[in-house]
């Protein structure tokens, strides 16, 4: 929270007129109403990483009605690929089935995810750039519309818009390595949730985005770039800092 902060400041400070920054699928909490819609309420959150992002969006809204800085926030949905964290599921699940440990499967494999290629990210994100934000002149202060507003600041969710159950990604990492995983069974983790699904209607709408990427596609990049690239480095626990 602090760190966004300082680039709300930043922007404040440096005549900045156009940000787009990350947001997280994570805000949408305990809602069960799905496909996600950036229309609905966004109040329960079930980790503080999701609640600093609430945060980050309200921080937000706030520098677009004060300051005018054209905002646009993208709620992003399971982005994997190369160069993802070497804390997130991709990059533990390859690690750990290419040098035979076993894998954490939480919630007894029971969970589905709209997984959400980079480079389709990557797609959205340059749209919203090229299209800055702009107040919303129907906007109606009795009955305000969540994702958008008086001052230019809007809210889109960037994703595959095809959830995909857990088991399946598992089952497409073991098909790209040709090796199958030790599976280690387990409970549902405190702050985590079932299922996500965007809807991305309102980038569809505005943008044309759409997302292209088959996850068994992303996948096969994805093992590529990481066989490639942890070959030809001296990394220790599979973590890189590149100078």
């Amino acid at each position: 929270m602090v760190g966004f902060l300082n680039i709300l400041e930043g922007c404040r400070n440096h005549g900045v007129k156009n940000l787009a920054f990350a947001s997280s699928s994570s805000v949408y909490g305990l809602n069960q109403s799905q496909p996600f819609k950036t229309t609905d309420k966004t109040e329960h959150q079930v980790s503080l990483y999701a609640a600093t992002k609430k945060s980050n969006e309200m921080m937000a809204h706030t520098y677009a009605h004060l300051y005018g800085i054209q905002t646009t926030g993208l709620r992003f949905f399971t982005v994997y690929g190369p160069w993802g964290r070497p804390d997130m599921a991709p990059m533990l699940f390859t690690d750990a089935i290419l040098h035979d440990r076993s894998i954490k499967v939480f919630n007894n494999g029971e969970m589905s995810r709209d997984f959400t290629y980079i480079d389709d990210i990557v797609d959205g994100v340059i749209k919203v750039i090229d299209n800055p934000a702009q107040s919303n002149e129907k906007w109606d202060a009795k009955d305000p519309e969540i994702s958008s507003s008086s001052a230019p600041y809007r809210l889109y969710n960037i994703g595959n818009n095809a959830p995909l159950p857990l088991m399946t990604f598992i089952e497409t990492i073991e098909n790209a390595l040709g090796k199958k995983a030790e599976k280690n069974f387990m409970p549902m983790q405190d702050g985590d949730v079932v299922s996500t699904y965007a809807d991305v209607s309102r980038l569809i709408d505005d943008f044309g985005y759409k997302p292209a990427t088959e996850l068994s596609d992303g996948i096969v990049k994805f093992v590529q770039w990481y066989k490639n690239f942890y070959e030809n480095c001296n990394c220790r626990n599979r973590v890189c800092w590149i100078e």
